[in-house]
C-alpha cells in the first residue's frame, strides 16, 4: 500500500468513526468478561457457601455450577455480538474506506 493511500485512508473520517466504534465495542465487551470472571473468582474466595449451595433442596447441583456455565455462555455469546457487528458493519465499512482511498490512485491497478 503506498503512502498516498495510507493517508487518504488515516484522514477519511469514516476511518476514525470506525477506529472509535470498534475500540468502544471491543473494550466495552472486554470489561463485561473480566468483570464477570474476576467476580466469580471473588465469590469463590469470599462466599464459598452461595456457590457450594444446592440449586433446591434435594438437589446435588451447586449454584456455582449454574454460575460458571452461565458465564461461559454469556461469552460465547459476547463474542457472537462481537463477530456478527464486524461483519454487518466493521468489515464493509473497511472496504467502503480503501474503495475510496484508491479510488483515484492510477498506481493501483487491482482489487484489494
Amino acid at each position: 500500500m503506498s503512502l498516498l493511500i495510507a493517508s487518504k485512508i488515516q484522514s477519511n473520517p469514516k476511518y476514525h468513526q470506525l477506529v472509535r466504534t470498534r475500540n468502544v465495542l471491543g473494550w466495552s465487551l472486554s470489561l463485561i468478561v473480566c468483570v464477570m470472571y474476576f467476580g466469580f473468582t471473588l465469590m469463590i474466595a469470599y462466599a464459598p457457601g452461595v456457590l457450594t449451595a444446592p440449586i433446591a433442596a434435594d438437589s446435588v447441583i451447586p449454584v456455582g455450577m449454574l454460575i460458571g456455565i452461565g458465564i461461559i455462555a454469556a461469552s460465547a455469546v459476547l463474542t457472537g455480538i462481537y463477530v456478527y457487528k464486524a461483519n454487518s458493519t466493521f468489515d464493509p465499512l473497511v472496504s467502503q474506506i480503501f474503495d475510496e482511498a484508491i479510488a483515484h490512485d492510477p498506481a493501483h491497478k487491482g482489487g484489494h
